[in-house]
């Protein structure tokens, strides 16, 4: 005869884990709403000696869509993808696009030469240029010898 081990709690365990799966199904049936207000905007940094350079995925969206604000030594990249009237309207079987305002806010280097940022869209990628200022550069020192 085999002996079957029990433990308590493990239904209690296997109840929970359902429910879990239960909850992040229907979760994700109304996940439009979260993703609504949290867009995330994915962000490459990248950085040689003259400027720091930010890439973001901005597909679809156009200038008046997009803002750039620098303030206390922050840059925050937000703005809103709108959803299309037609789409809404046109018997919708799935919708995977989020749709809703979006907002990063990055520290900025000390270096940073803050009159001159500059930003730019191409190709549904948005990239933010902040130079550096001149003496923040890297430069060699001359030795001299007495």
């Amino acid at each position: 005869m085999a002996r079957i081990h029990y433990t308590p709690f493990q239904s209690v365990r296997a109840l929970q884990g359902e429910l879990n799966r239960f909850f992040e199904a229907s979760a994700s049936g109304c996940n439009a709403h979260r993703m609504a207000t949290e867009l995330p905007l994915k962000v490459d940094i990248l950085e040689n000696e003259n400027q720091v350079i930010l890439q973001a995925d901005v597909p679809g969206l156009e200038q008046k869509d997009i803002r750039i604000n620098v303030e206390n030594g922050l840059l925050t990249i937000s703005g809103e993808r709108r959803q299309e009237e037609e789409q809404k309207s046109a018997g919708m079987h799935r919708q995977e696009r989020a749709f809703g305002q979006f907002s990063r806010t990055f520290r900025l280097p000390n270096v940073t030469d803050l009159d001159n940022i500059r930003a730019s869209c191409k190709n549904g990628e948005l990239q933010v240029i902040l130079p550096k200022r001149e003496e923040a550069k890297a430069r060699e020192i001359p030795v001299t010898v007495h």
